[in-house]
């Protein structure tokens, strides 16, 4: 009986091996160690080789840098259209495109300078939801359903409209917040109405039933998350995120020349959701691959939970105001935006064509670094995995 036993385990210990050796390399859900990352052969990844260079070649055809001063490239946009438009923070020239292709945790192709930290407008506001969720897993934040006016003091959140404001309102950028923060009124970033003498009057809708992008209200969703962290958003950001995931120290996150706010009787830079008035969050192709592959993992890296699966699954929930768009993320609701990826798939975007793409039914990261045409890459990169 003894020896049918160990001859039974013998061969249970065998078949493990077989499958182990068998097993792809991805399986043990590769993540790249600080400083390093592996890259491997495109076919080894389950792509057409000469389909994924044709996916690379037409995103640096597509790339659009220039002009490259984008502190004038700001006024250009904005002078005209918004009232006392001003560059209020740092900018960071631009000088070439860069990209990258992660599949299973591996780098399947790449281009321009992928270590270079540029500015990324609009895609930091995925951080900062990110940076929201770990005061909600801390408990500094109990509900993203409570009124904001439970923890921000200061008058901004009194009064029958803004204190109906909950922190959902803001992550999903259904607000309608009114007010002034920085010296800059809600209104004047893009402005709605027909005169300008209608900005400043144009009638409010109720929290939670409109959405409206606007800089002004997720700088003032950063304000809200400073006073209740009590510490630097960056400094939270390395410590919690960054860090743990083996990113760089070349990343900054920048706010405006008067947006220094007293934080327990000390100054602090309240940080900016966007690069819209200048500053925001200047990183690499390759650290936003790393955010980027954890979002992949539902928060995980190696062993370490580093952001709650919940929390995430929160954020990639549809609003009901814009189904296209959950806490400070993008959605393929219903295939809409890219219809040739699945429904999914989301993405933090930013203005001049920065993409963090996570693709988790095809386990594939999509990083683009000055490429307005997220869909047309991300079509060409699927269809180069056969």
């Amino acid at each position: 009986m003894n020896q049918t036993l160990r001859h039974t385990r013998w061969l249970l210990t065998a078949s493990l091996l077989v499958l182990v050796a068998l097993a792809p390399a991805w399986a043990a859900d590769y993540v790249p160690p600080a400083g390093k990352w592996k890259h491997k052969a495109p076919a080894a990844l389950g792509f057409e080789p000469q389909a994924l260079a044709a996916a690379v070649a037409y995103a640096k055809d597509k790339a659009v840098v220039a002009p490259s001063d984008m502190h004038q490239v700001l006024l250009d946009s904005y002078v005209a259209r918004e009232p006392n438009y001003r560059v209020l923070g740092p900018t960071r020239d631009r000088v070439g495109s860069a990209g990258l292709v992660i599949r299973h945790g591996y780098i399947a192709a790449q281009w321009g300078d992928i270590e270079r930290a540029d500015m990324t407008f609009s895609a930091v506001k995925s951080y900062l939801s990110t940076v929201v969720g770990v005061a909600i897993a801390d408990g500094r934040i109990k509900d993203v359903h409570d009124l904001v006016s439970r923890y921000v003091s200061d008058g901004r959140f009194t009064g029958e409209h803004n204190g109906a404001i909950t922190w959902q309102h803001l992550l999903q950028q259904t607000s309608d917040w009114q007010g002034s923060l920085f010296d800059t009124p809600d209104w004047a970033d893009r402005p709605e109405g027909a005169t300008p003498a209608d900005w400043p009057n144009r009638p409010l809708s109720a929290p939670g039933t409109r959405f409206k992008y606007n800089d002004v209200r997720v700088n003032l969703l950063a304000y809200a998350t400073l006073q209740v962290l009590k510490r630097p958003l960056p400094e939270v950001l390395q410590q919690r995120i960054m860090g743990p995931i083996g990113a760089s120290t070349s990343w900054s996150w920048h706010g405006y020349r008067n947006s220094i706010v007293p934080i327990d009787g000390k100054p602090v830079e309240s940080v900016s959701g966007g690069g819209h008035f200048g500053g925001g969050l200047f990183i690499s192709a390759l650290d936003h691959a790393r955010f980027g592959l954890l979002m992949l993992r539902n928060g995980r890296w190696g062993e370490r939970q580093v952001i709650a699966p919940d929390w995430l699954a929160q954020a990639r929930t549809p609003s009901s105001a814009n189904p296209e768009y959950g806490y400070l993320w993008w959605l393929n609701t219903d295939r809409k935006a890219i219809p040739a990826a699945p429904e999914s798939a989301f993405w933090a975007a930013g203005f001049g064509g920065h993409y963090v793409y996570v693709d988790q039914a095809n386990d594939l990261v999509v990083v683009l670094r000055w490429v307005p045409d997220l869909a047309g890459v991300i079509t060409k990169v699927l269809a180069a995995m056969p």
